[in-house]
């Protein structure tokens, strides 16, 4: 797994494939709960598998130190 966070966008994702390029995620479903103004993002491939998990407002719900470990994407 590989974690990305972008500061300026406060967006973080969590990669579950290796080696995931852009545009493969088949079908995007939002979670709608209550997470301070965050909101999380499911991407799923073309079989339905869970390939990444996207966090906007990422710093309101995600631990600091995780955050700063993460790789610019």
């Amino acid at each position: 797994m590989r974690l990305t966070y972008d500061r300026q966008a406060d967006a973080a994702y969590l990669y579950l494939k290796e080696g995931m390029k852009a545009g493969e995620s088949a079908r995007t479903v939002v979670c709608h709960v209550d997470l301070h103004g965050a909101s999380i993002h499911l991407d799923f491939d073309s079989e339905d598998r869970l390939i990444g998990v996207e966090v906007l407002g990422a710093s309101r719900i995600m631990q600091r130190e995780a955050l700063q470990r993460a790789d610019a994407p």
